[in-house]
């Protein structure tokens, strides 16, 4: 009896998780650790990192620009926007520790969300990013363009 109450239960723990372990994974945004989810006041800062001086939100995630990108307006959507989430705000992004408040603006996306701008670039995470302090996106070229972090001044980290 025990031998055949084993694989019910493995099925309804699989059923009730919401399909297979595979499914999950290609369908659950936990593939994507970053995602894009609005925050009430986005907040940029200036942090260190082993590329030096880079802008990075409140958490210390590092924010990239996508070279693509043209006059503060996005051109990363779907595939792109899942491995490059926008970073979106729903209310005036805030600027601290070393990030300049006169570089940061909005705009709104083709699917309503509003992104955070810098300089001109609107501002994404990097998908494989997992800490504070990430650089894994810098000097990646991806989507038909390079992405780099930004520096204070809003122009491509060196």
């Amino acid at each position: 009896m025990r031998n055949l109450l084993a694989p019910a239960a493995a099925f309804l723990m699989i059923v009730s998780c919401g399909g297979t372990p595979e499914q999950r994974i290609d369908a659950h945004p936990a593939a994507y650790p970053v995602v894009a989810t609005p925050v009430e006041a986005a907040t940029v800062r200036i942090a260190s990192s082993s590329i030096g001086k880079i802008l990075v939100d409140d958490k210390g995630m590092t924010l990239y620009l996508f070279e693509k990108d043209k006059n503060g307006k996005s051109d990363c959507y779907d595939e792109c926007a899942k491995e490059w989430p926008p970073f979106l705000t729903e209310g005036e992004p805030q600027a601290e520790q070393g990030a300049k408040a006169d570089l940061l603006k909005t705009v709104k996306r083709t699917d309503g969300d509003t992104q955070v701008v810098y300089g001109q670039w609107p501002l994404y995470y990097y998908h494989d990013d997992k800490k504070p302090g990430d650089v894994t996106g810098h000097d990646k070229e991806e989507f038909g363009a390079e992405w780099y972090a930004l520096n204070a001044q809003g122009e491509k980290a060196h």
